[in-house]
């Protein structure tokens, strides 16, 4: 299967919905990850659509709203084949809470999000972060009645544990989970899949190239601005960052003898390992977003793949996903 524009494409889940092999992951465009401007974040969208890219990401919690306003105006004149996600429930904290998964709070945050979007149908629509206060079931039957309303073609749920993504799937398809999944970071993804794969929803994997570390880029802390929340993340912190360097090290041989670079060789090691799984990967660049497409050309064996993951151990990055105080809104 392949996109319009010649890359590769992928069904998510039973919905119906195939997008590109790899899609765009659009939350550094709203000054996450440092500085950003808009008329480059929509540049960069355009040529991302240019490249046959068709899987766009976004979320309510992104620059709250301006992300998903941004990715509005980049994609007016050109919705025609795009496939937008965007996602509700994250309120980091707000009003002290961490997630809102109640019905009402799901219809309102649709309607804000369609206006935000200039859209008049979401094609996929997650729960950004699970509400341990609110049965699943209770916020997947609202978010149902949006695709009987015609406002969402798709359901889906992000940082979903195994049993959440059951009881979420036996009151509505989901098409697609979205967790993060890299070689740095992958016990509870590798878990999850288990679970996905036997009720055939699709992986979303965000953050595939572990925020950038599997980049080869970044060496240390002096590489992002003050701005840049990664400097709040564990896993960039100077006890850690080092050893998780060190591991990123090690594959430097392996993507020398793929003629590719790191990005590339963990990106094809994801896509590498099903169809069900598609990668987002996000950047503020076009020359990263070229290179991001480049990893659909690295062809991997089973020896390959076996080779990749066991330079990177399940388990061997130093540091949480998140810094603590995030990390009890995960995985639930």
């Amino acid at each position: 299967m392949t996109s319009t524009k010649g890359l590769p494409a992928r069904p998510l889940g039973a919905s119906g919905i195939s997008v590109s092999a790899i899609g765009l992951g659009c939350m550094s465009l709203s000054g996450i990850y440092g500085d950003s401007k808009d008329d480059e974040g929509i540049a960069l969208i355009h040529e991302a659509l240019d490249q046959g890219i068709t899987f766009f990401d976004t979320s309510d919690a992104y620059g709250r709203g301006h992300n998903e306003e941004l990715v509005g105006k980049a994609i007016a004149g050109r919705r025609q084949g795009v496939v937008l996600a965007t996602k509700f429930g994250n309120l980091g904290g707000r009003g002290g809470k961490v997630a809102d998964g109640r019905p009402e709070y799901v219809a309102s945050a649709c309607e804000a999000s369609l206006k935000r979007l200039g859209v008049d149908t979401i094609d996929v629509y997650y729960q950004h972060r699970v509400d341990p206060t609110v049965p699943i079931e209770d916020t997947v039957g609202a978010m149902a009645r949006l695709v009987a309303q015609g406002k969402v073609r798709a359901l889906g749920l992000s940082e979903a544990r195994p049993e959440t993504i059951r009881r979420a799937h036996a009151v509505h398809p989901i098409a697609a989970v979205q967790n993060e999944f890299s070689l740095l970071y992958r016990a509870e993804a590798e878990e999850t899949l288990k679970t996905t794969r036997e009720l055939k929803i699709s992986f979303v994997a965000y953050a595939p190239l572990g925020r950038g570390l599997m980049t080869g880029v970044v060496e240390d802390q002096n590489n992002m601005t003050e701005s840049d929340s990664r400097r709040r993340h564990p896993r960039f912190a100077a006890q850690n960052i080092s050893q998780n360097l060190a591991l990123v090290r090690g594959m430097e041989e392996i993507a020398h003898e793929r003629h590719c670079t790191l990005g590339q060789l963990a990106l094809a090691w994801l896509l590498a390992r099903g169809e069900d799984i598609v990668p987002i990967p996000g950047t503020k660049r076009k020359q990263r977003l070229i290179e991001n497409i480049g990893a659909l050309a690295v062809k991997l064996t089973e020896d390959d793949l076996a080779q990749i993951s066991d330079s990177i151990p399940v388990g061997a990055a130093a540091g949480l996903r998140y810094p603590e105080t995030q990390m009890q809104s995960l995985y639930l």
